[in-house]
C-alpha cells in the first residue's frame, strides 16, 4: 500500500532507493515539479505509463552567485566539473557543467564579474528564490516539434520557437515561465539530441533564455 506522501508526490511513488544522491535529486525534482505546471503535465503522463520523470532527465540547472561553492554539495556525491567543456560564457552570465556517469548533468549559472554581469537577472532571482531551488529541468525528447505540439494540446504554452535547426545535434526550447509572487520563477526545457552529442551551445541557450525573460 502506498503512503499518503507517495500518493501526493508529483513524481509518483518513491522507488525507496538507498542511494543518497538519488534521494537528493528527487527532493529537488519534487519541489520543481510541484511549482511548475509544464513539468507536472509531463510527470503525470509519464507516471501513468510507469516510466517516470527521472529516466528522461537531460540536465538540471541552478542559479547561484558562486558556482563552485554551490557545486560542492554535489561533488561529495561524485559529481565533477566537466573540464572538456570549460566555462560556458554568455553576455552577462556563465555556466559550469558538472557530471557523474548515470545521473543527469548539473548546470550552475552565475553572473559574470564586473560591468558585464550587471545586466544579469541571476542576482535578483537568487535574492528572491535562493540558490537551492532549480531554475529549470530539461528532459530528452525524440522529436521536439512533436513534443511541443502535443504538450500545447495539454495546455502547456511555450515561450518561443525551437532553437537549433532540424537535423542538428542539439535542439532546445523552454516552456512559458512559471510566475511566482509576480516574478519569473521556473521553466521546463525540452531537449532533442543526436549523434551522441552531450554538450551545450551557448548561443542557443542564450536565445531561449532571452525568450523566457521577456515573457
Amino acid at each position: 500500500m502506498t503512503s499518503e506522501k507517495e500518493q501526493l508526490s508529483p513524481l509518483g511513488p518513491d522507488s525507496a532507493s538507498s542511494d543518497p544522491l538519488e534521494r537528493l535529486l528527487r527532493e529537488h525534482l519534487e519541489e520543481f515539479v510541484s511549482g511548475n505546471r509544464a513539468a507536472r503535465v509531463v510527470a503525470q503522463g509519464l507516471h501513468v505509463i510507469g516510466v517516470g520523470f527521472r529516466p528522461l532527465l537531460d540536465h538540471l540547472a541552478f542559479r547561484t552567485l558562486d558556482s563552485e561553492e554551490r557545486a560542492r554539495e554535489f561533488e561529495t556525491y561524485g559529481y565533477m566539473f566537466d573540464a572538456s567543456l570549460g566555462v560556458l560564457e554568455y553576455d552577462s552570465w556563465q555556466t559550469k557543467v558538472y557530471r557523474r556517469t548515470g545521473y543527469p548533468a548539473l548546470l550552475f549559472d552565475q553572473p559574470l564579474e564586473g560591468d558585464k554581469g550587471k545586466a544579469s537577472l541571476i542576482p535578483e532571482w537568487v535574492s528572491t528564490f535562493g540558490d537551492k531551488t532549480l531554475h529549470h529541468a530539461a528532459i530528452l525528447v525524440d522529436n521536439i516539434n512533436e513534443a511541443v505540439f502535443y504538450l500545447e494540446k495539454q495546455g502547456v504554452p511555450f515561450s518561443g520557437k525551437v532553437v537549433g535547426q532540424g537535423g542538428s545535434n542539439l535542439r532546445q526550447t523552454f516552456s512559458m515561465p512559471e510566475i511566482k509572487d509576480g516574478k519569473v520563477f521556473s521553466v521546463l526545457e525540452l531537449v532533442e539530441r543526436h549523434e551522441g552529442y552531450t554538450g551545450f551551445l551557448p548561443h542557443q541557450a542564450a536565445g531561449i533564455m532571452e525568450e523566457a525573460r521577456t515573457k
